[in-house]
């Protein structure tokens, strides 16, 4: 059995780990930490793990984590990054949920996140956990960085076409709307139910820290300069991100959905639609699965991709257990064939 701890569990990407770890066949549950809250009985907190969490909340220390196989931080950035250098060097896999190893160019990090980052000899040694992109490399990992949740649905959208020389990349566009769980479980007024339900609008639209990221996983996919114009959405709803993709061809696509079906045949967790399909939020509610539609409409010269993820699941939890399931040698779909939840 693999020991698992999680840094930060009471935020809802810590109790979505939670909820996945607690039904995984290979995993026991060794430590799940808060200083805030230590000491609490989890099922406290979350009653929904009623009989299948015993443990406390407990403090962060480096010596209870080291007893864990695997530590998941589900913290802010900044938290990973300090304690990820002495869990490496006991022999502990790190897979990091927030922001400190996902961009690889220092100064880029530094800008967009405020803070200089404190183990860059370990950033450069981590793997960013795309496993769509980046299997065996994260198969032989000691730590990973794993994916925010737009960059999730946009890269998975657009990896096909930058593949297959399709598109301009330097005129790609990203239109992509979240759940209000996206921005964690914290108090906030744009967040509040007053604010948020019955209205939409876009953010981060001067710049968002996502877009970096999202930058760099498609300049991997390409010879070409990349060129983004990323608009997030705030949505009425708790879970889910639904990303509309535009590019503008290059030359004749031929057939985009066999592209596309072609491309992702071999992928546990990414479902290429039927031609004609809208992907729905609701269809990966609570599940490890990036549904994905292409259009290209008219017959123009415009190919539209839609890309539908669970922003708690594959956007975050789920697909960190992916990732640990690959640097553990376990079958890559362990604890992750949830049906989505419907309505």
């Amino acid at each position: 059995m693999i020991k698992a701890g999680i840094v930060g569990g009471t935020g809802y990407t810590g109790v979505e780990l939670l909820r996945l770890l607690a039904q995984h066949p290979d995993v026991r549950l060794q430590a799940i930490t808060s200083r805030s809250e230590a000491g609490m009985p989890v099922a406290q907190m979350f009653p929904s793990l009623r009989g299948r969490v015993d443990l406390a909340f407990s403090e962060p220390a480096v010596e209870t984590l080291a007893a864990c196989d695997v530590v998941f931080f589900a913290t802010p950035h900044g938290v990973a990054m300090k304690q990820a250098p002495e869990l490496l060097a006991r022999g502990v896999k790190v897979i990091d949920l927030g922001a400190d190893f996902r961009l690889k160019d220092l100064p880029t990090f530094e800008k967009w996140y405020g803070m200089p980052h404190s183990c860059p000899d370990i950033l450069e040694e981590s793997v960013y956990g795309l496993p769509e992109v980046n299997r065996e490399a994260i198969r032989t990992a000691r730590i990973v960085g794993n994916p925010g949740c737009y960059p999730t649905a946009v890269q998975l959208g657009f990896l096909p076409l930058l593949r297959a020389g399709l598109i301009d990349a330097s005129q790609l566009v990203a239109d992509a709307k979240s759940g209000v769980s996206g921005a964690g479980r914290k108090a906030e007024v744009h967040t509040l139910f007053a604010e948020a339900g019955e209205s939409f609008k876009a953010y981060g639209v001067g710049g968002h820290r996502h877009l970096p990221e999202i930058s760099q996983g498609l300049s991997g996919m390409t010879s070409d300069r990349v060129g983004l114009t990323f608009v997030p959405h705030l949505l009425p709803m708790i879970r889910g991100i639904h990303a509309t993709l535009y590019g503008r061809l290059t030359r004749n696509a031929g057939d985009l959905q066999s592209l596309f079906e072609s491309a992702y045949a071999n992928e546990p967790f990414v479902d290429v639609m039927p031609p004609g399909s809208t992907p729905e939020t609701r269809s990966v509610k609570g599940a490890n699965t990036c549904r994905i539609a292409v259009y290209q409409p008219q017959g123009g010269d415009t190919v539209v991709v839609l890309s539908v993820i669970d922003n708690l699941v594959k956007g975050a939890a789920g697909q960190a257990i992916q990732n640990m399931n690959l640097m553990c040698g376990l079958p890559e779909t362990a604890g992750l064939t949830q049906i989505a939840l419907l309505p």
